[in-house]
């Protein structure tokens, strides 16, 4: 590798054991990715605070005897606990008192306790063309696809090693031309009009991850859809998930497509793949578990994190009424201290409030007694597995109108 001169100082150890230990190990991925130097980034987003077991404390515990502090700006990805509510975690105590020094630990080398899978949502993040390192599957390719940045799918451990030397391989998403479209898909017209808008984005999504993989998807003809970022979250949350994928494009509206042409690197554009009502059909089963007649035993929204629309949303759906069934809204702190009277109108309506964390990962907040409704395609691909939950996929309405009910009600979903 070409290393420039303060790299090869980290890596003597120059600026201590910890930065020393992250070069070594981002020396070795390099290796492995072929890539023949690094590149500085502007911020990093860390997944590692998530608490996976003794092998998460052990390798912070390992950066940390030397008093290194973070060489970037530095966010944190959801810890194991919501510091905020600790009573609502039903886990062993001893997983919780773990999981709350892994997220102290991570705050202690500089990191911000941001806790969030969104940082996209948080104040002041990176601009266009800036190269980051962050981890979390649905913000880095919310940050590729969405703002422009360039971050490769960097998983738990390297991420924070790229936090303290400021440096990743030159490699991947880093590389203009790997950001170009490798596959061109579009939905029928009829799909535009017989899946419930709300659904869209995250069964599109869960169709074009599981036909792309890792490369990069292009989406044309969405016609007259509404797209905000709410939408390309949903897209990207559910394509990361059900594939590798790490970026995309949709025409005319995300920043490096403003045309196909472009999209596609001024390559010739290959035709698309037809998204039929059948996919969607396909993608819903995929996403629901469980029968719509089955009992209803809860509701989870809010995976990714609910962004300040989503949560005003929420509240004006309930619209002042009260939930029967255990229902859980996630969002972070920072979203929070914006809409405080959210706050307050959720957990009036009998809704439990969570932040700095998930209800899908290793965290043990909800333990329901039937089947959980979800919109989120992200939440509903990894619950099954992750808590073996039965699930079954449906709007953000449903979700509402079900949880006041009692009782699982399915408006609309692909007709």
């Amino acid at each position: 590798m070409k290393l420039a001169p303060d790299e090869q100082a980290m890596l003597r150890g120059d600026h201590g054991r910890s930065v020393a230990m992250a070069m070594r190990i981002l020396v070795a991925a390099a290796k492995v990715e072929s890539a023949e130097q690094f590149v500085p980034i502007a911020s990093a987003h860390i997944d590692g605070c998530l608490y996976h077991g003794p092998s998460s404390l052990d390798f912070v515990r390992a950066l940390s005897g030397d008093g290194v502090q973070v060489a970037v700006p530095t966010t944190l990805n959801v810890g194991g606990i919501d510091l905020a509510s600790p009573d609502i975690f039903i886990g062993p105590a001893g997983e919780g008192a773990a999981a709350k020094e892994l997220m102290d630990a991570y705050v202690a080398l500089g990191c911000l306790p941001t806790f969030t899978c969104a940082p996209y949502q948080l104040p002041g993040r990176p601009i266009r063309g800036s190269d980051v390192a962050w981890a979390e599957s649905n913000a880095i390719v919310f940050g590729n696809s969405v703002i422009g940045l360039r971050t490769n799918r960097y998983g738990d451990l390297i991420d924070i090693c790229a936090a303290l030397t400021g440096r990743v391989p030159l490699s991947g998403l880093h590389l203009p031309a790997n950001r170009l479209g490798r596959a061109h898909f579009a939905p029928s017209t009829e799909v535009i009009d017989r899946v419930d808008p709300d659904l869209l984005p995250s069964l599109l999504g869960q169709h074009v991850g599981r036909r792309t993989g890792n490369d990069v998807p292009v989406m044309s003809e969405l016609g007259e859809v509404e797209i905000d970022e709410d939408w390309l979250k949903n897209f990207g949350a559910a394509a990361a998930s059900s594939g590798s994928v790490a970026m995309f494009h949709v025409v005319h509206v995300t920043p490096e497509a403003p045309d196909l042409a472009t999209a596609f690197g001024n390559h010739p554009v290959p035709d698309p793949i037809i998204i039929t009502i059948q996919d969607m059909d396909r993608a819903m089963d995929e996403l629901t578990t469980a029968s719509v007649t089955s009992r209803l035993g809860g509701v989870s929204v809010g995976t990714p994190h609910l962004s300040r629309n989503q949560l005003r949303s929420l509240v004006t759906l309930l619209g002042g009424r009260k939930v029967t069934v255990p229902t859980y809204a996630t969002t972070s702190r920072s979203v929070l201290a914006s809409e405080p009277e959210c706050e307050i109108a959720l957990r009036e309506a009998g809704v439990v409030v969570v932040r700095d964390t998930c209800t899908y990962g290793q965290s043990a907040i909800m333990s329901p007694d039937g089947t959980v409704l979800t919109n989120s395609a992200k939440w509903a691909y990894y619950a099954p597995a992750n808590l073996g939950f039965s699930v079954v996929l449906a709007s953000i309405q449903d979700c509402v109108e079900s949880a006041v009910a009692g009782e699982i009600r399915i408006r609309r979903s692909v007709d």
